[in-house]
């Protein structure tokens, strides 16, 4: 009998906890029956047919927190475990990360894993940010591992208490090399792309209040949908910015974007280890990025990209103009980022090392292994 796994995430649309739980499922169909929930009908619902695993759309839980319906979203997966009867619950991004614990816990499931793509209670600030980091601590104790994407998430989560030494591990994301690298650098116009969810802690305004101090010709390729859309295309039109900036929507696939740019931009008030950085390194791209999270445990300052103050436009319009003014150091910083990711960052090894990971908690709790 193959041992079952459930893997929770609390949307199905395009993210990075979606892209990650996407990218663990052609590996996992050769070892456990697996089952894929969330909620809505995006891009994770064809990942998962696509690699042999049943997709369970869930109803009630939702990202906004709403007492009686995450109330309802509790039930709703206890009922799910329950009948699925996992072996291994694997949660992925906060609200599924809390509710699918506690449900988890409630219907006995012996193995409960807990992915963090970044602790809630570092992208707020105040009472927020208390509220998420008490519940992050009382949901400890249900936690038989902690999964942290990168080395500052982990010293956060043991600073803050949320996890432990002993039950948290780090397994950084990682990504395929694609099979070109980015358009041979040139001069002219630049192309420059950003990829992520228009929201809090995404900071898209900085990178366009950037833009309009560059004053150059060029094309900035926004990849990604949110509710801050309307207040980025307000900016954009305000700077005057239109003929520059251009909203793509949500792109199932940015492959080619990446591919055709000259630099990739992440401006974000908070991160966790950012697949879309990896992404824009393994074609070989170079990066600009603010400095948060685990952003400097991919660029290597003035190797393969340049870190900037979060919020700080000026200083990112600076990164970026050097850059643009110098082709051979766009073409040494981007060879030296793909580099980067085929040696530390490729998906293979952090399959492996998940595999690896569910064999032992198999073990220690004396439940059937997956075929070797």
């Amino acid at each position: 009998m193959r041992p079952r796994i459930l893997l929770l995430v609390t949307l199905a649309e395009t993210g990075g906890a979606q892209t990650y739980v996407a990218s663990l499922l052609p590996m996992l169909d050769d070892h456990f029956d697996v089952a894929v929930a969330a909620h809505g009908d995006g891009p994770l619902r064809q990942h998962a047919q696509a690699a042999g695993a049943r997709f369970i759309q869930l109803e009630h839980v939702r990202r906004p927190i709403s007492p009686l319906r995450d109330f309802r979203g509790l039930l709703e997966l206890t009922a799910l475990i329950r009948r699925e009867r996992p072996h291994i619950v694997h949660v992925n991004s906060a609200k599924a990360g809390a509710l699918g614990r506690l449900a988890a816990w409630l219907a006995r499931a012996p193995i409960r894993v807990y992915t963090v793509h970044g602790w809630s209670f570092t992208a707020h600030r105040g009472a927020s940010s208390a509220l998420y980091r008490g519940a992050e601590r009382a949901l400890r104790p249900l936690t038989t591992t902690t999964i942290c994407v990168a080395e500052s998430e982990r010293r956060a989560g043991l600073d803050a208490g949320t996890c432990d030494e002993v039950t948290t591990v780090v397994i950084h994301n990682g990504v395929e090399l694609r099979r070109t690298a980015a358009v041979e650098s040139r001069s002219g116009p630049y192309r420059l792309v950003t990829v992520g969810r228009l929201q809090a802690p995404k900071d898209p305004i900085t990178l366009v209040r950037a833009l309009a101090a560059l004053g150059r010709p060029g094309e900035a390729l926004i990849a990604g949908d949110g509710p801050d859309r309307p207040a980025v295309e307000s900016e954009v039109r305000r700077l005057g910015l239109e003929s520059v900036v251009r909203l793509a929507g949500e792109l199932d696939d940015v492959g080619e974007l990446l591919e055709a740019a000259d630099l990739f931009v992440l401006s974000s008030r908070s991160e966790g280890l950012p697949l879309s950085i990896l992404e824009a390194m393994a074609a070989g791209l170079p990066v600009v990025a603010s400095c948060v999270g685990g952003v400097p445990e991919l660029i290597v300052e003035g190797e393969t990209g340049f870190l900037v103050p979060p919020g700080d436009s000026h200083a990112l319009a600076a990164a970026i103009e050097r850059l643009l003014d110098d082709v051979a150091l766009r073409r040494r910083l981007g060879a030296a980022g793909r580099s980067r990711v085929s040696e530390h960052f490729d998906l293979a090894s952090a399959r492996r090392a998940h595999l690896d990971l569910y064999r032992a908690l198999l073990t220690d709790a004396g439940l059937p292994l997956p075929s070797p």
